[in-house]
């Protein structure tokens, strides 16, 4: 039995949020979530400050550009006004993992901000599409030469889709990648990079629940990068799959 966080991308209603934002707060409150994962936030504090207190939500994760950012320190503060614990690089682009120096150049920056985010209570992570997975150096996906660059406080997210579109096993790599992914993103479909596609966990293609199993304690992160359909009710079916494997 797993008594795991699970938490909702917000990215997934990104459109919903850009039209009104506390009400999309409360639409996702009222879905049944009790925790959220912002993105886009920094500009946006107190709009989300208030949103989230009047929705009775909590956002202890969050995405937010930071190792090709020119200047960290305002959205450390963004996250920590808005009492984050856990802020995360959600892309570094596809050309910037096919060499090992590349790789630990980008280890060595989050290490550097990982450094200045513990100042202020923050741990920093970092999230991959299906390009760390499908890149290898000397046999080992990339995502894993950079799990292995980086210093012991930080942590991954692994996004479980886009492991397996990059055509590794996600319950494998969680297994090998151990206590270091402390969120998961859970989504479903047909293992392409086909967005339009994705379906509700447990709708496709995807062994959600061995997945799952492999990370007994991550915080499941529900999300869509898009949905052909009403992505609340996409956002509700994932939800109550995921609370009946608990």
């Amino acid at each position: 039995m797993s008594g795991a966080d699970i938490s909702v991308q917000l990215y997934s209603v990104r459109d919903a949020l850009a039209a009104d934002l506390p009400g999309t707060l409360r639409r996702i409150a009222d879905l049944g979530f009790g925790n959220v994962e912002l993105y886009g936030f920094a500009d946006q504090v107190d709009q989300y400050r208030a949103g989230l207190a009047d929705a009775g939500l909590v956002a202890p994760s969050a995405h937010a550009r930071l190792v090709l950012a020119d200047d960290v320190d305002p959205v450390l503060d963004a996250a920590v006004e808005l009492g984050v614990r856990t802020l995360i690089d959600p892309m570094v682009p596809e050309e910037r993992w096919t060499t090992r120096a590349d790789i630990e150049s980008t280890a060595t920056r989050l290490n550097e901000i990982a450094a200045r985010a513990a100042d202020r209570g923050l741990v920093i992570g970092y999230h991959n599409h299906w390009w760390e997975l499908a890149t290898s150096i000397e046999g080992r996906p990339a995502l894993e030469v950079l799990a292995a660059a980086l210093d012991p406080g930080l942590v991954l997210e692994v996004d479980t889709y886009w492991a397996e579109v990059g055509g590794v096993d996600a319950a494998e790599l969680l297994a090998r990648l151990g206590e270091r992914v402390t969120h998961l993103h859970v989504k479903d479909g047909p293992v392409t990079r086909d967005t339009k596609a994705q379906l509700p966990a447990g709708q496709g293609v995807v062994p959600v629940a061995e997945i799952l199993a492999a990370a007994p304690d991550a915080t499941r992160v529900i999300e869509f990068d898009d949905y052909d359909g009403d992505m609340f009710a996409g956002l509700a079916a994932s939800l109550e799959y995921v609370r009946g494997l608990a």
